[in-house]
């Protein structure tokens, strides 16, 4: 039996039209026109207002949100703590502090609350936060009405971390166009993938513009190679946009793959009182489910999250805690954090489930043969 992995891309049969296409051009570098074409295919799915510029992964685009609102070294920038540590380390790069703030446990993400709190404290230090780096945490939307309420009284902008949800919406519009930014992973695990790429969202020309010339090295408009600015080489690849565009034209049927993961999982864990699938609250939410996640409360049973992936480990089926909080990271465990906690307890009995889109019939049964045996014990 092949092994089963957490989170695999699906080809879509299309991709090779457009390497083959970049490869016959001779266009085997950063730019050219499958990244131009992939650009406008994500901005008309995307809707009105939202301009995107292809980058060579979530991490630059996040790195390029920061500088392009002016964080700079001594700044102070509020993150989610329950997430990749992907989504904080671009603050670092810039020299900045990172200021860590706990989840609530209705969406996973980052609590209305507890950012009012850390800002207030923040302000009477002295200290206003320059921006917000809010997570659609596993393809589900954060509290965006309380959180860019918030964002929007202090005047703090606010960069939306949706590596891990496109396809997913708010009240029927897209996540990724709520914030000052919106960021997009198109990693191997993702919904779709480019090999490894991001995008970066803005609503402004000037910003593409901006983010495209620190993508390419911040070169100067002069004949010679002149530069007034530190640049970086982030532009998505001619070859990596071809493969996003294959991609692309099986988005929703991607999406549609992943719900029916969760599906499935609901109705597996359903009679199983000491495990709580991870799943939206109301209509307002829509999640594209790209990893479904439980939680498993051991004091209901003598077994916990880990003992439940050992057993998926003997079957050969990957399994993996939920992120690790940024705050409990010993690289980051000297920042400032404001919570209660509520991160720490998910991560001590979450678990993330096989989600991919080409999860089959038969994955599927092991995995159900897997849970029923385990609980069955």
């Amino acid at each position: 039996m092949s092994r089963i992995y957490l989170s695999l891309s699906k080809q879509s049969g299309f991709e090779m039209e457009y390497v083959e296409k970049a490869l016959k051009s001779n266009w085997i570098t950063s730019g050219g026109p499958n990244v131009d074409d992939f650009e406008v295919e994500l901005q008309n799915y995307f809707g009105k207002d939202s301009l995107v510029t292809a980058l060579n992964s979530g991490t630059s685009a996040i790195h390029l949100a920061l500088i392009l609102l002016g964080v700079k070294a001594g700044d102070e920038v509020i993150c989610q703590s329950l997430t990749f540590s992907a989504c904080a380390n671009p603050i670092l790069y810039q020299r900045a502090t990172p200021i860590f703030v706990d989840s609530e446990n209705e969406t996973w993400n980052i609590c209305p609350d507890n950012l009012e709190i850390a800002i207030k404290h923040r302000l009477k230090k002295g200290r206003k936060p320059k921006a917000i780096i809010a997570v659609h945490l596993y393809g589900m939307p954060y509290k965006i009405d309380e959180i860019h309420a918030i964002a929007d009284r202090y005047e703090i902008p606010v960069i939306e971390d949706s590596a891990e949800a496109l396809g997913s919406s708010y009240k029927g519009k897209k996540c990724g166009t709520f914030g000052h930014f919106g960021i997009f992973s198109f990693n191997g695990n993702k919904i779709i993938t480019t090999s490894s790429g991001g995008a970066l969202v803005s609503n402004s020309n000037e910003l593409k513009q901006k983010a495209i010339f620190y993508a390419t090295q911040s070169k100067d408009n002069a004949i010679h190679y002149q530069h007034s600015e530190i640049g970086y080489n982030y532009r998505m690849s001619n070859i990596c946009a071809g493969i996003g565009l294959g991609q692309i034209k099986t988005l929703e049927g991607n999406i549609t793959a992943r719900r029916n993961n969760h599906s499935f999982y609901k109705n597996l864990f359903k009679s199983i009182q000491a495990v709580e699938l991870f799943e939206t609250k109301n209509e307002d939410y829509f999640s594209n489910y790209w990893l479904t996640t439980i939680l498993v409360n051991s004091d209901q049973a003598k077994y916990n999250n880990y003992t439940l992936m050992k057993a998926f480990e003997e079957k050969d089926i990957e399994t993996r805690p939920i992120w690790k909080p940024m705050h409990l990271q010993p690289v980051f465990e000297k920042y400032p954090y404001y919570g209660n906690k509520v991160s720490e307890k998910l991560f001590e009995c979450g678990l993330c489930l096989p989600s991919g889109s080409n999860l089959t019939d038969e994955d599927k049964d092991r995995i159900g043969n897997v849970v029923k045996t385990f609980f069955n014990k």
